[in-house]
């Protein structure tokens, strides 16, 4: 029992020694490779602090909450990304369970003819059975070898996580995006059918007017060629209506269920108001910021491993049972049996592999490194470029929205025109087909001011949830953000 009493207390020496000796190089994040504020271009106020940034209250559309809602649950893509987390989070595990000692228990039973040695020309039969509770080849971390690799996987798994957080961003961004495009086009179709029946009435009445003489061949077939052309702009339409139709369902992953019959207006979509705050506090959310910082941790705990592989390793086999020749009187008195058998293998020549390693290792490190800052610019990019198209696009919708007005104006005063004999039919047409054109791009610009406003929320972290606060825990739970 004293003997039992010192080896446990050896041990918990050696693990109190172990956890003091960590050669990894100590971990600062970079600093932000960026400036202090947005582009004067953006017209973003620095000083004023970021909106919630929660998918459910940004999107203020019922259905559009509905789809995303379908989509964060039936996604293929979003849910090989939590499959990739939950595969992370079991590596981590793997490699955190070669820190402590693995204790098992063995039964073994051995019976052998020999030769017996004093008697050459005698054999003899021999038996041996044993049981025992040891541990086999565990490795006593020194030089925090094992540990750096354990705090290694740790932020692969975290990293992972922000990876899977970063999909979901994508995916809220997407479905978002989605279901605008297929605003604007039946938007876009109600136009281009109205102009269809208008344009078909028209022809109706120079048809009637041609037959009794008071219109001629050429503006029949200028009222032919209006309609004509709605027609094409329609199918058009109608075609990628069909393509915004089915890349929702797939983004969906499930049935979107069906379309209103009354198309909902591009104008009848709210968001809410955001408000970037300062880069460092925004780019630092980012789920990809994350993922590089997580990443540049997991390159300098792998130095730490290799700088610990120069350094001589500890290793430790023991157990203690009973022992006999006779399978009856394996546990009786006296049959008690124990083994100890430390190993210390010291590097002395590997032919420049060990050195090799802690390069590769530094090499990565310095990888990681150059990611970060890269990420860290292109988020600042990706921001500033959402930023500045909000600003610019609503410009654009207010000046595309006069536009709209004027030729609407036109087309009546030219229509007058034409109907006192002021004017060729010739007028008619060119103002019919501007104030179509002018009508579909206020659609479209509409449609993509809406989508820089998701761009912008995307582009901020939005969607993503909070990021983990304490990722040095030693066990934390199962599935971070599943």
């Amino acid at each position: 029992m004293k003997r039992a009493i010192r080896a446990l207390g050896a041990v918990g020496l050696l693990l109190t020694v172990t956890a003091c000796v960590d050669l990894a190089p100590r971990h600062a994040t970079p600093p932000l490779p960026v400036a202090n504020a947005w582009p004067a271009d953006t017209g973003a106020e620095t000083a004023r602090a970021l909106a919630d940034l929660n998918w459910s209250h940004y999107f203020q559309d019922a259905e559009m909450r509905r789809l995303i809602g379908l989509a964060l649950e039936h996604n293929r893509d979003l849910r090989l990304a939590v499959l990739r987390v939950r595969e992370a989070e079991a590596a981590y595990r793997i490699q955190r369970s070669e820190l402590p000692p693995s204790i098992g228990a063995q039964g073994q039973g051995t019976r052998a003819r020999d030769i017996a040695a004093p008697l050459p020309d005698q054999t003899v039969v021999q038996s041996k059975y044993q049981a025992a509770v040891g541990l086999t080849n565990w490795e006593i971390d020194f030089w925090g070898r094992i540990r750096n690799l354990k705090d290694a996987a740790l932020d692969e798994w975290l990293a992972t996580d922000a990876a899977r957080q970063g999909v979901q961003t994508a995916l809220i961004r997407q479905v978002a995006d989605a279901v605008l495009a297929l605003r604007e086009l039946e938007q876009r179709a109600v136009l281009a059918r109205e102009a269809v029946d208008n344009r078909r009435q028209s022809l109706d009445i120079f048809e009637q007017r041609r037959k009794i003489g008071s219109s001629s061949a050429l503006e029949l077939t200028q009222v032919r060629t209006l309609l004509i052309q709605a027609q094409s702009l329609s199918a058009q339409i109608e075609q990628q209506r069909a393509a915004a139709r089915h890349a929702l369902a797939l983004l969906v992953g499930a049935d979107p269920g069906p379309r209103s019959a009354v198309p909902v207006s591009l104008d009848a979509t709210p968001l809410a108001s955001l408000r970037p705050g300062l880069p460092a506090d925004v780019l630092l959310a980012r789920p990809d910021i994350r993922v590089a910082e997580y990443r540049l941790r997991a390159a300098h705990a792998r130095i730490g491993a290799a700088r610990a592989a120069f350094l001589p390793r500890i290793s430790l086999t023991s157990s203690l049972g009973t022992a006999s020749t006779e399978l009856d009187s394996l546990f009786e008195s006296g049959s008690r049996a124990w083994m100890f058998t430390p190993v210390i293998e010291i590097p002395i020549f590997t032919a420049g592999r060990l050195q090799a390693n802690l390069e590769v290792a530094e090499v990565r490190r310095d990888m990681a490194v150059a990611t970060y800052e890269r990420d860290i610019q292109t988020a600042f990019r990706e921001v500033s470029d959402a930023l500045s198209a909000r600003r610019w696009l609503a410009e654009q919708m207010e000046i595309q929205a006069r536009m709209a007005r004027t030729q609407a104006e036109r087309a009546t005063l030219a229509q007058l025109r034409y109907d006192s004999g002021a004017a060729p039919y010739l007028e008619v047409l060119d103002a019919q087909r501007d104030l179509l054109t002018a009508q579909q791009q206020l659609v479209q610009v509409r449609a993509a001011w809406l989508s820089s406003q998701v761009a912008l929320f995307a582009a901020l972290g939005g969607g993503a949830g909070p990021a983990p606060t304490d990722h040095r825990s030693p066990a934390p739970q199962a599935g971070i953000t599943h």
